[in-house]
């Protein structure tokens, strides 16, 4: 059987692409044609995109050089241990919505110290799984299509931001502490 998985995961994507391709020849589709004018297009959206990219990089960078994200969790520390949240995730909560590789990267940290099958462990796994990174999202996505009034994206992001972090704790505590 493990055979067979492997040999399977080894062939989908091959047998996919190639199935998509003799479906669309039997469609009259011009394969190389469609495949060169969808390169073409994603090359100009990812030089429209550039300048998102680069600010949002710059803000990230200047959170996390200038410690407000340090700050940041001394001042939040007394809230959180009287909802008994550790403090050790709030860098993670801070970093989430700004950045996926620093989100990513702090996760990595608190995996180290803590281990995989601590609270601070799994309430980490769970939030870099069930969050997303607001601001990237708003630099990149909105930035590719032109949209530039996202002000209510914005507190919307950051809410589900605020939701997906307190229902981590909630579920992380309800499903391994209870």
């Amino acid at each position: 059987m493990q055979l067979f998985l492997y040999e399977f995961s080894r062939w989908a994507v091959p047998l996919f692409l190639s199935f998509i391709f003799f479906f669309a020849l039997l469609r009259g589709v011009k394969v190389y044609e469609v495949f060169v004018q969808g390169a073409a297009e994603g090359f100009q959206i990812a030089v429209k995109i550039i300048p998102y990219l680069v600010a949002m990089i710059l803000a990230v960078s200047i959170f996390r050089q200038a410690g407000v994200n340090d700050l940041l969790a001394q001042l939040g520390k007394p809230l959180f241990t009287f909802f008994n949240i550790p403090p050790e995730i709030l860098p993670l909560a801070l970093m989430r919505p700004l950045s996926g590789g620093g989100a990513l990267g702090i996760t990595a940290d608190l995996l180290s110290a803590y281990g995989p099958d601590s609270l601070i462990g799994r309430l980490a796994s769970t939030m870099q799984g069930s969050s997303d990174t607001t601001f990237f999202v708003l630099a990149v996505y909105f930035g590719a299509v032109g949209i530039r009034k996202y002000r209510y994206a914005l507190a919307v992001g950051l809410f589900a931001d605020l939701v997906t972090f307190l229902a981590s704790v909630y579920i992380v505590n309800r499903v391994f502490y209870t």
